[in-house]
């Protein structure tokens, strides 16, 4: 066990969201960057994205943004990240996150970060990575979803095994301490194209 180098962190773009959630996204851009590991993120300079980029380069960590043109060409890119990437698409975004990380994060999201989050998931439960995954449940945020998927175990079309496919912690502090103790990957994957 060891901790990661480098965490992709999944969250919302929006900056209308209750204060403790912004909290969150300080606290672990900075704790990230005060323990020596690389934010890898979506790129974007609004919402919680930018509160936890923001909050890394403040704590002299490395920061990675990966966004895609079309989203780009909103202008709500980073200009002062470590390294930014402009990629041709979603797909290519998603992917180059993955290979550009040895753990993930889920804080609190809407929509695309639902996305995110299943999509990890479920390439873990397809054995396409074995990295660890966190979701911090910030203020319950994320209750009613991990509620549902106890409806789908209950109903039979989740195995309760796939449970063990990420961790659920209540707080930041608390995501640390999840990842040292996570086992470090062992399953190589190649880089792919989508």
């Amino acid at each position: 066990m060891r901790a990661p180098n480098s965490v992709c962190v999944y969250c919302g773009s929006s900056s209308r969201v209750a204060a403790v959630h912004k909290e969150a996204a300080h606290m672990l851009g900075d704790g990230l960057a005060r323990r020596g590991i690389q934010l890898v993120y979506g790129g974007g300079r609004v919402g919680l994205m930018g509160i936890a980029a923001d909050a890394a380069l403040a704590a002299g960590g490395q920061v990675i943004g990966i966004i895609p043109e079309h989203i780009q060409a909103a202008e709500i890119e980073h200009t002062g990240l470590t390294e930014l990437h402009v990629v041709d698409s979603m797909h290519t975004r998603k992917r180059m996150m993955v290979d550009r990380a040895d753990a993930f994060v889920v804080l609190p999201g809407g929509l695309g970060t639902l996305d995110e989050a299943f999509e990890i998931l479920t390439w873990k439960q397809l054995g396409l990575h074995d990295k660890p995954v966190v979701i911090a449940d910030v203020d319950g945020y994320w209750r009613p979803l991990l509620g549902l998927i106890d409806h789908t175990v209950a109903q039979g079309f989740t195995q309760p095994a796939h449970r063990a496919l990420y961790t659920v912690v209540d707080d930041v502090d608390d995501v640390f301490a999840a990842l040292a103790y996570e086992p470090e990957p062992t399953l190589k994957i190649p880089t792919q194209k989508l």
